[in-house]
């Protein structure tokens, strides 16, 4: 049987990268699908494939307790994704007041809306990340590795963890996290991050932009594959062995940021770009990747997608919609 037919999902972040994905899989699984929109993203997936019109919307912003509760409750939600964040580092650094708001008001917004139509939801899966770790002196994270964000995106995924976890062990409201590495695919257009904004500049013949000093270590993952693990993930819920339980998603293949960009000029043809360092990033953890022993064990997840591959498919994307 399809676990996804008829089930009725609300996706915060809709119009992002891992929301435009997920929320076109679930739609072809047969879900139907209600979208929290802030923004009108005209470039978005959601939109440009259409998909978006086979949703229903709900207008308003994570911030607005009152507008979720309605939402859960009147489309009668039984599973919740909860992606909707600030994403952007850079974007966080600038502004940490609306980053809190988003991330951490955004988040209890969500799960004491969540507590209040408690008699409808059977599964929620919240999105944290990597960055919620904070620098650690040893690699790769593990699940059972203290949460210690020091700038203001990273200490806001610290909290958006903890604050999950306070609503399981508080309430047991079917909450699991999933912590994942640096997503990546057709679609991202926040094009100050480096893979889109890496293939955006080779596509117009220009050097790539690296901001930092081309040392900084991540663990970069397929959008594909994480909606894969999403899924996964959320179909094991409400099992008491699942919820309250963080997940790391990724490749478990480090690069550093000059390898991927590399990598990129390789696989395009453009090896003779050199890629110009500026050195100037700031508020950014050095070095970042994961261990996946745990989805592996518990949840016999994999990725599907080899980076070349997966690199190739999101260049192909770039190619097509620029």
């Amino acid at each position: 049987m399809n676990f996804w037919q008829n089930r009725k999902i609300f996706v915060t972040g809709a119009t992002g990268l891992l929301g435009s994905w997920l929320t076109e899989e679930l739609l072809r699984r047969g879900a139907a699908v209600t979208c929290l929109v802030r923004d009108w993203v005209a470039g978005s997936r959601l939109l440009s494939n259409g998909v978006m019109a086979q949703t229903n919307i709900v207008h308003g912003e994570l911030e607005d307790y009152s507008l979720l509760v309605r939402a859960l409750n009147e489309y009668e939600i039984d599973t919740v994704f909860h992606l909707g964040a600030q994403t952007i580092v850079g974007t966080a650094s600038r502004s940490a007041l609306s980053t809190f708001e988003a991330n951490i008001r955004g988040t209890w917004n969500l799960l004491e809306a969540c507590r209040a139509c408690a008699r409808l939801i059977q599964r929620v899966v919240v999105a944290s990340s990597d960055k919620a770790y904070g620098a650690h002196e040893q690699l790769p994270y593990t699940e059972d590795m203290p949460l210690q964000g020091r700038f203001p995106y990273d200490v806001s995924k610290s909290c958006t963890d903890l604050i999950s976890f306070s609503y399981y062990h508080t309430y047991r409201t079917p909450v699991a996290v999933t912590r994942c590495g640096n997503l990546f695919g057709g679609g991202d257009l926040n094009f100050n991050r480096l893979i889109p904004g890496t293939i955006r500049s080779i596509l117009h013949d220009e050097a790539p932009l690296i901001r930092s000093d081309g040392t900084f270590i991540r663990d970069y993952f397929y959008v594909r594959d994480a909606v894969a693990a999403y899924l996964q993930l959320a179909e094991q819920l409400p099992d008491e062995r699942f919820m309250g339980q963080a997940f790391n998603f990724g490749t478990e293949t480090p690069l550093s940021v000059l390898e991927m960009v590399q990598l990129i000029l390789k696989l395009m043809g453009s090896a003779s770009l050199a890629p110009h360092v500026l050195n100037e990033a700031s508020h950014e953890i050095p070095r970042q990747y994961l261990d996946c022993t745990k989805a592996k064990q518990m949840l016999h997840w994999r990725p599907q997608f080899g980076l070349d591959a997966a690199l190739h498919e999101t260049i192909a994307w770039y190619r097509e919609h620029l």
